[in-house]
This record gives structure tokens, C-alpha cells and sequence, in this order.
């Protein structure tokens, strides 16, 4: 995409030549990539990577060629080493985000430029004619290379599956022992963690670990303030280093962009803007257009992974130093014990691992379409470790992230997540010999009046997520509104790992790490199972007391979860919201054993008579489970996705009923009290370009309704002559640039007949390489008698070669439903307007302007009508 600046007294373009130096500072309002060459532009459909454009000239319409002449990586093992590059272009603080692919000479043209979208049919219409030259030849050779061809997607899923679970196999095994360093130390080494310093300690004493007040003492001092005291200071120490390493990856987008947010900041200002601003856009200096920095590691990831499938271009998001950081951090985080999890930026992981692997193979490296079947499967991948559920990832990249999701792309996706499991077993980071980060096992069937407590569950689950969602957006329009605040995150990370210290280290709930205390609430109670959370109470006197510790704890973990959510390190929002509802199932779990417990001969119960130990035949922890679901559904609304997680984490058939009703009431009511889920609302806030296809909008209107007269500077009249005037060619690019639209287009006319369309990328690289820009005229239609004489080497005003000569048109009269279902079901960038077989008009979406100015174009039509030709 072309790149925003504002413009020069010369009237040159953003990305002119000799108005864009590498050698100036850097500042806040340059632009994201820097402009080593004018001629680093996207080009659909066909690469001159690496080519000199004087001696390999593009051929008429490339759009729809072939790969021709790309000579980046030629061999697989250059490929491979190109891809274990690390960003190259994106290091330092305040550095600039550059293209991740590797280095660009100085003739290169990249696939998409950042912050433009995917145009789905070009993508497909040049893998189907690289396909085509593929299958043609019919010579041994060529029979060998289309059967490797077809096996690339296999071989690439089995291997991002197996560097998944790699991965997550050292976040596990490294975790552990850091976050036990808070409670002490194994004496047989620093690197050995309390479980398998003492395996059979049972919750007792253990010789070999050590606590810090054994290590230290300090005169007049008591050891439970000097433990205190250690365990407030590790928690600090750990999340500090973790935001250190995280805003390493601090990138700047400069105020010509103008994007809200680009983290899981739900306090993002709404911002308003005129019909009138794509011609006149406000200046770089004003309130409204200020230079947004954004973390590329921090959070989950999951909103900015989902948007990238539907084809949103992020550059570095996905790359090497973000994999390498957010790896890094993720384990400090998670160690440091505050109210966070490692399962949402596992999906964040495994895509950057997914997108790093791509590079291998010059099938998915070339064609965005293609990369984007990996990066579901990648995706699907990071759920799969992070529960020890391949099903389970298989539905989440199904129901939640993936936005083009065919049959070939499903089964890939279950060999990657398959891959991952088998690959974590072998590894075996938890030393039981499973994949799932806890497994539970429920002897006693579920009684039939349980059916309404737990649809009651459900509806809990649902209102405590979306209660969630509205506390976390009030808490960040409050606390992070504080400039001191907003300007230095570390001040907030360290403030609330301080304030995670001081109050968890009193409550055991609080102070247990959110995996083993999920495991702890889902288990039955059993006379053989050690109890250390004391969460098994031996009579109906002992019930209460548990309940109200549970209860302490729902609290102080609901809070700390609402302040944690969206500060500058890696977390995840996945296994917190579980326990916070696994917390309060708990509670209803007793409650209803308490009931049958002072009432057994009640004609409701049955036969559900107390033990004689005491218990009856309520379980508690299945009410924690089915209540850790439901809550984590208010929250993501996620409910097959989740049902079969559960079912996975249980293995038990008897319950799949319980957990499918609970969840189903869960949606319901989330959806009642907050109708958008957490990435929903990330997505909005942020203005991300993203066309939620699962949900359709209600139209009645036409397509009439929105068009606005054409405006002579947005088209290229060729009416007269089809030789045009390059300097009026680049004053009309640059109102595109200043308005935005960078990855939108020119329409091109003749006697009021759309007879073509070029793209503004193709439109800036084409002028950039006339070598008079002053005096040259460009050929803008095909002329036969000029193109009967012989040509000795390209005519670098000949423009035809980037013109769109069929673009998508619809009348002015189609219902809106079409053309939603045109810009949901064919990723188009642009859609013209015709009137009674005239042009009327040009429709866009999905480009950084409508990510600027509102979250979804096509909804923005419902609401109020704007100019859009």
C-alpha cells in the first residue's frame, strides 16, 4: 500500500523518488515502512522479485500471469534459512516496522504492503494459472514436482504442528520451576520445580525444598513476613521483566494511518468522522490523527490473528522477533502468578510459527491466500497444545479465527493439531504421560433435578463474562485514561503485580497457579485424593467455611482478572475467566450439597441420600467445570468449541449433556447482556478491517441509497485521448494517499463507460519508474497501432499492463444483501457502480481508511449513508 505523507510543494507522491530518505530521523510520523527504494510495492498476482523491470518487462494484464522470474530463495535450503531470519527491519524500541520477508533489493515488489487487505480472487485466479503451468507438463520431471507441489500443505502442517508443541513444551517446563521460585527453592537444584523436588511429599514437608526465610534471616523479622515479603517481590520482578521484553517490540504507526489502538485496549477512543474527510483529511497535528504505538507481543493476539485471516496485512505481527519475545515473555509472565494465562497467546505463537514456515515453500510464501490455510491450521495448533485438545482446535480455527475455511483446509488443520498432540505426549512436559493441562475423571452419573442448577450455572457463567467485558472497558476508560498511566505502561504492570502480591499470598486460592487450582476445583472429592486446597469438606458442618473462603477468592480473582486484562505483557484471558467461574460453580456446587446434605429425605433429591462419610452424591467439581466453561463462553462465546474442550479434558460421556446445556444457556444470556465478545469488541474499538461473515446485518436498502455523485478527481477520464497526463495521474493518487484509501483504486472512463481500473499501489509504482514524471503522457487503453509497432524493451508509459480490465461492477439498483455477500464471500477490495450500463461510482471496504474510520463498512451503510465514490 501506499504510504501516507503529507504532501510536497512539489505535488510529488508520498513514495517519490528523492522526496523519502533512509538517512532522515526517525520520527513519529513516518511512515511504518521505510522507503530503502521507490519501487517496493504490492503486486497482484504476479512477483518481479529480484527482477530488473528494464530487462523482464510484466506482461499485459499480470494480474492474472503466472510466477515468472522470481528469484528470491531459489533453492529450498535458502529458503529455509531465509525463513529462520529474524525481522530484520523491526528491532529496537521506536523502530519503524519493516516488510518481514527478508531483504528487498532494489526492484522488489512485495506481495501486500502493510495495512493494505487481500484480494482473495486475484489470489486465486494466479494460484490456479501457476497450477495450470504446473500440471502442463507431462515429462517425468514435471509429474514429480505436481506431486511434491500437492504433498507442500501436508509436510508444512505435520512440521508447524511439531515446532508447536515444541514450543509449548519449554513454555511448560520453564514456567514451572519460576513460578515456584516465589514459595522457595529445590536444594538439588534451582531449575527443579516443587513437584519434582518432592513427588511424593503429598502436600506435606519435603527435605529437599527450601523456603527463603530458611535461606535468609533477618533480625527481628518474623519468616512469614520475610516469605511475605519474598513472594511480593518475585511476582514484581518477573512481570517488570516481562513487560521489559514485551515493549522491545514497540512500534510506532504514524498519525497518517490514523487507527485507534492496535492492542486489547478497551479503552480505545470512538472516533467520529466527517462525510467529508476523504477529501479533506485533518491535519497530522491535530487531536484526532495523533502517532499510535502498539505492542506487538503483548495480550493474547487472538483479535489481530483473526483479522489477519480475513486478510488484514499486518507485517511483523506474525514475524521472528515477535515469536521470540512473546515466547520469552509469555514464561515470565505466567511465572510471575498474576491473573493470566498461556493459552491465548499460544494461538498468537503457533501463527507466527505458522507464517516463519511459510517461507520454505514458495507456494504459500507467494500468494497470501494461500498462507492463510496455514495459519488457520497454525492457529488450531496453539489451542490444541494449549488444552491437550486436537478436536477442540480443530472447531476453535473453525468457529472462531479462521474466516475461509474449505474441506482441504479442515483436514490439514486436524493433521497439524494431530501432529502437535502426539509431538506434546512425546515430550511430555507435565510427566504423566497426557496432553491436557488437567484431567478429570467423574465416577458419579449426574441426577436429573441437577438439570436446573445447571442451567443455573450456565446463566451465571454467561453474566460473570459479560459483566467481564463491561468492567474491563469502564476500568480501562477510568485507570488508563491517567496520562502518567497511558505514557508508561511499566508503571501500570508494576503496579498491578504489586498490588497481585500483596493480596494473593493470603488466600491459597489466589496464591495457586491458575491450572492446578482449575484442576483442584473441577476434581471430585475422594477419600484417597490428597486435599490441600481443603476444598473437601467431611460433613455438613465443614461445607460453609469452604464456601465462603471460595467465595473471598471469587472475588479477589474476578478483580484482579479485570485489572490484569490488557496490561503490556503476554496473557491470556482463556484459563483466568475459567477459574474465576470455576470459583463461583464451586460455590453453587456446595451449596447444592449442602442442601441435600441437611435435607436428604426430600422427595426432589430421590435417592440422593448422604454417605456415610459424609458426602453425597453431588459433585462439586463438576459444577466448577461446567461453571469455568460457561463463564469462559460470556467471554469469547465460544460454545462447540468449548463443549468438546471440556469433553476432552473429562473423556466422559455421561457429561457431555450437562456442559452442551450449560454453555447454550451461557450464550444466551452473555448475548442478552453483552452482545459482542471480547474480541468482538477488541475488533471494533481498534477499527480493525474486519467483515465478521458469521454475523449478518440486516439491509434494506439499495445500493442507490449510498452512491454519491462521481467526483472527476477520483476517475481517470480517457474520453479524449488515452494518453493522460502523468502529473494529473499523481495529483489523483495523492488523494488517495491523503484520504487513505492506499490500497483502493482509479476507475478508468470513456465516454462514461468503465472500461477498466487501475490500483493505486500499481498506479504509484508505475509513476515512480517514469523517468520524467514532469513531461511524460501515460498510455491508459490499448491503441492497436501503437501496439503493432516493434518494441525494442518496455515503454515505461505504457500503463496498460497494471490495469484491471474486468473489475467487479453491480448496478445501482442491487439490493444491499448482494453486495454484502460479495465483499463476505469474495474478499473484494473494491466493487464499481454501474447505471444503466454507465459508470456511477466505486464502493470500497476493507481498506486502512474504513479501519480508521469505522470497524465494518457494509454496517456503516445501515446506520448512515456516507460518501464512498
Amino acid at each position: 500500500m501506499a504510504e501516507t505523507q503529507p504532501e510536497s510543494a512539489e505535488g510529488s507522491s508520498p513514495r517519490s523518488p528523492g522526496h523519502t530518505r533512509n538517512d532522515s530521523p526517525d520520527d513519529e510520523r513516518r511512515p511504518l515502512l521505510s522507503t530503502r527504494s521507490s519501487s517496493i510495492w504490492q503486486r497482484r498476482g504476479q512477483y518481479t522479485t529480484g527482477v530488473d523491470l528494464a530487462s523482464h518487462p510484466p506482461s499485459r494484464h499480470a494480474s492474472f500471469k503466472t510466477l515468472r522470474n522470481h528469484n528470491r530463495g531459489a533453492s529450498w535450503g535458502a529458503r529455509l534459512a531465509t525463513a529462520l531470519q529474524p525481522d530484520r527491519y523491526s528491532f529496537g524500541v521506536g523502530s519503524q516496522m519493516r516488510e518481514s520477508k527478508g531483504s528487498l533489493d532494489s526492484n522488489e515488489r512485495v506481495w501486500y504492503d502493510q495495512f493494505t487487505s487481500t484480494d482473495w480472487v486475484h489470489d486465486s485466479i494466479a494460484d490456479a494459472f501457476r497450477l495450470k503451468e504446473l500440471r502442463n507438463r507431462k515429462d517425468i520431471q514435471g509429474r514429480i514436482l505436481a506431486f511434491l507441489d500437492g504433498g507442500q500443505g501436508w509436510v508444512l502442517s505435520a512440521l508447524v504442528g511439531l515446532l508447536v508443541a515444541v514450543i509449548a513444551y519449554v513454555v511448560d517446563v520453564s514456567e514451572e520451576p519460576v513460578f515456584d521460585w516465589k514459595d522457595g527453592y529445590c536444594n538439588r537444584g534451582w531449575l527443579i520445580s516443587e513437584k519434582y523436588c518432592c513427588p511424593d511429599a503429598r502436600g506435606g514437608s519435603c527435605d529437599d525444598w527450601e523456603s527463603w526465610s530458611k535461606l535468609i534471616h533477618i533480625p527481628g523479622v518474623s519468616e512469614d513476613f520475610v516469605e511475605f515479603g519474598f513472594f511480593v517481590l518475585l511476582v514484581v520482578v518477573l512481570a517488570t521483566l516481562s513487560c521489559l521484553l514485551t515493549l522491545t517490540t514497540k512500534t510506532i504507526v504514524p498519525s497518517t494511518y490514523r487507527i485507534t489502538t492496535l492492542d486489547e485496549n478497551l479503552g480505545a477512543p470512538a472516533r467520529h468522522h466527517g462525510a467529508d474527510e476523504t477529501t479533506n483529511p485533518p491535519p497530522e497535528d491535530s487531536d484526532v490523527a495523533q502517532p499510535m504505538v502498539y505492542y506487538s507481543a503483548a495480550g493474547s493476539g487472538v483479535a489481530e490473528v483473526r483479522v489477519i485471516l480475513s486478510g488484514f496485512v499486518l507485517h511483523g505481527f506474525l514475524g521472528v522477533k515477535t515469536l521470540v519475545i512473546k515466547t520469552a515473555a509469555l514464561i515470565l509472565s505466567v511465572a510471575s502468578g498474576l491473573s493470566l494465562g498461556k493459552e491465548g497467546p499460544f494461538v498468537h505463537i503457533a501463527t507466527c510459527v505458522g507464517n516463519i514456515a511459510c517461507r520454505i515453500f514458495a507456494k504459500y510464501d507467494h500468494n497470501d491466500a494461500k498462507r492463510r490455510e496455514v495459519l488457520s491450521a497454525a492457529a488450531a495448533a496453539g489451542v490444541a497444545v494449549a488444552f491437550g485438545a486436537p478436536l477442540g482446535g480443530v472447531l476453535f480455527s473453525l468457529e472462531e479465527v479462521s474466516y475461509f475455511f474449505p474441506a482441504k483446509t479442515l483436514f490439514r488443520t486436524f493433521l497439524c493439531c494431530i501432529c502437535a498432540a502426539l509431538t506434546l505426549k512425546f515430550l511430555n512436559p507435565y510427566g504423566n504421560n497426557k496432553v491436557v493441562i488437567f484431567e478429570v475423571r467423574y465416577v458419579t452419573d449426574w441426577e436429573f433435578f441437577e438439570l436446573g442448577s445447571f442451567i443455573v450455572v450456565g446463566m451465571m457463567g454467561g453474566a460473570l463474562g459479560a459483566l467481564f467485558i463491561k468492567a474491563s472497558r469502564k476500568w480501562a476508560q477510568s485507570f488508563r485514561k491517567i496520562p502518567v498511566i497511558k505514557k508508561w505502561p511499566l508503571l501500570e504492570v508494576f503496579l498491578v503485580a504489586l498490588l497481585t502480591g500483596l493480596v494473593s499470598y493470603w488466600n491459597p486460592f489466589t496464591k495457586t497457579p491458575v491450572a492446578k487450582l482449575l484442576f483442584n476445583l473441577a476434581s471430585p472429592c475422594s477419600v484417597e485424593k490428597n486435599d490441600p486446597l481443603g476444598l473437601c469438606p467431611q460433613n455438613i458442618d465443614e461445607v460453609m467455611p469452604v464456601v465462603r473462603s471460595l467465595a473471598a477468592a471469587f472475588v479477589i480473582k474476578g478483580l484482579l482478572t479485570i485489572v490484569t486484562f490488557g496490561i503490556k505483557v503476554p496473557a491470556g484471558i482463556y484459563v483466568p475467566s475459567m477459574v474465576v467461574g470455576g470459583l463461583g460453580g464451586r460455590v453453587i456446587g456446595h451449596l447444592i450439597q449442602w442442601l441435600v446434605l441437611r435435607f436428604p429425605a426430600t422427595p426432589i433429591f430421590g435417592s440422593c441420600a448422604a454417605y456415610v462419610t459424609g458426602e453425597s452424591c453431588i459433585t462439586p467439581g463438576v459444577y466448577a467445570l461446567i461453571a469455568a466453561g460457561s463463564t469462559m463462553c460470556g467471554v469469547t462465546r465460544l460454545s462447540v468449541t468449548l463443549a468438546v474442550i471440556l469433553f476432552e479434558l473429562t473423556g466422559s460421556l455421561d457429561y457431555v449433556l450437562p456442559f452442551s446445556l450449560a454453555i447454550l444457556v451461557s450464550k444466551w444470556t452473555a448475548d442478552f447482556i453483552e452482545p459482542l465478545s471480547i474480541y468482538d469488541l477488541l475488533t471494533n474499538m481498534n477499527s480493525y478491517p474486519f467483515l465478521n461473515n458469521k454475523h449478518k446485518p440486516i439491509f434494506t436498502s439499495e445500493l442507490s441509497d449510498i452512491m454519491h455523485r462521481v467526483r472527476r478527481e477520483r476517475i481517470i477520464d480517457i474520453s479524449d485521448s488515452p494518453l493522460v497526463s502523468a502529473v494529473s495521474l499523481r495529483k489523483k493518487l495523492n488523494i488517495l494517499h491523503q484520504a487513505g484509501e492506499n490500497d483502493g483504486g482509479l476507475p478508468i472512463i470513456r465516454r462514461g463507460i468503465l472500461v477498466g481500473l487501475i490500483p493505486a499501489p500499481d498506479l504509484d509504482f508505475a509513476l515512480d519508474n517514469l523517468p520524467d514524471e514532469a513531461h511524460s503522457r501515460c498510455l491508459m487503453a490499448e491503441v492497436n497501432n501503437m501496439d503493432s509497432d516493434e518494441d525494442d524493451g518496455i515503454d515505461p508509459t505504457d500503463f496498460t499492463p497494471y490495469i484491471d480490465p474486468a473489475p467487479l461492477a453491480l448496478d445501482i439498483q442491487s439490493h444491499m444483501d448482494l453486495v454484502y455477500e460479495c465483499y463476505a464471500k469474495l474478499g473484494l477490495r473494491y466493487l464499481c457502480i454501474s447505471r444503466e450500463g454507465k459508470f456511477a461510482g466505486l464502493v470500497r471496504a476493507l481498506t486502512p481508511s474504513e479501519a480508521s474510520r469505522c470497524s465494518q463498512l457494509l454496517y456503516r451503510f445501515i446506520r448512515r449513508p456516507s460518501s464512498n465514490t
